[in-house]
């Protein structure tokens, strides 16, 4: 479906993170896949060119990593932002701190033997496009580091998933459920840059549903969305081949060297006679 304005596509796997980005945009319409029957809701970001296509995939890995491909391919965004809830596996992060996933650890790969379990680590990670425009946005206020995610909720840190964890990911600071989807099916897609932003709701541990019942999930979730719109203030949409900032070809076309009058017409279409006249001193000194 080709968009006429700069489109990015925001993600979110919960009503709740849904619901925090949607509160940002203005001038919303719903879209339905013609085929699927996948909804997205369409809004303009104010103050900037983006126009969002907010879509509610759901949980897991593989519903991430379906849908994804489906928008890409349906509404071809410029780039898939990634926004939702996430749980802390390092003491100094704390609920409600926002992280931008430098890297993305998909947990689960590996080979089960007699010596016990050997990982086979996939990773996966951010735009760099993306990631520069986060951390020229958001400086000291987020957390810019690596993220595992698996299909599994972890509530505790005395489990063998939380100590393969923090021996083979060591670098990982929250963990959730979505990412590795997400960020593989944009590698596919080979065009759209991905970025995650999460806001950490529990620790990881056994408070989690207490961490839950009072109230970290939506303020995790605005904390998330709040990050990634201001991303998208800072983020630029990308310029067509040939095309600058100081030369966008909706403009009339400057040569190096003058070579006559003339007008530019890259990309119109005419349906009927068109003249023009010049008037002035022809560079063989005739003037008409």
């Amino acid at each position: 479906m080709p968009q006429t304005k700069p489109t990015v596509a925001v993600l979110t796997a919960l009503s709740l993170e849904y619901d925090a980005v949607l509160a940002h945009l203005t001038d919303v319409q719903t879209l339905t896949h013609p085929r699927y029957g996948t909804k997205a809701k369409q809004g303009q970001l104010p103050g900037t060119p983006w126009q969002v296509a907010l879509v509610n995939m759901g949980e897991g890995t593989l519903t991430a990593a379906t849908l994804t491909e489906r928008v890409l391919t349906w509404l071809d965004p410029e780039a898939v932002i990634f926004v939702g809830v996430a749980g802390g596996l390092k003491d100094d992060i704390a609920i409600g701190d926002v992280v931008v996933a430098t890297k993305v650890y998909a947990i689960h790969g590996g080979k089960q033997t007699p010596d016990g379990f050997l990982d086979r680590p996939e990773a996966w990670r951010a735009s760099h496009r993306l990631e520069q425009a986060a951390k020229e946005a958001l400086g000291t206020q987020a957390h810019f580091k690596p993220i595992a995610v698996g299909d599994v909720v972890l509530a505790d840190r005395d489990s063998e998933l939380f100590q393969r964890i923090r021996t083979n990911y060591n670098d990982a600071v929250a963990i959730e459920m979505e990412s590795s989807g997400v960020a593989h099916a944009v590698h596919l897609a080979g065009e759209a840059g991905a970025l995650i932003i999460r806001g950490i709701s529990d620790k990881a541990n056994a408070d989690k549903s207490q961490a839950d019942s009072g109230g970290s999930q939506p303020l995790a979730a605005a904390n998330a969305a709040e990050a990634a719109i201001t991303v998208l203030h800072e983020l630029k949409p990308k310029t067509a081949p040939g095309q600058t900032d100081s030369d966008p070809q909706e403009r009339p076309f400057r040569g190096p060297t003058y070579e006559g009058d003339h007008l530019d017409f890259r990309g119109g279409t005419f349906n009927g006679p068109f003249t023009a006249k010049s008037v002035g001193q022809r560079p063989d000194g005739d003037g008409r």
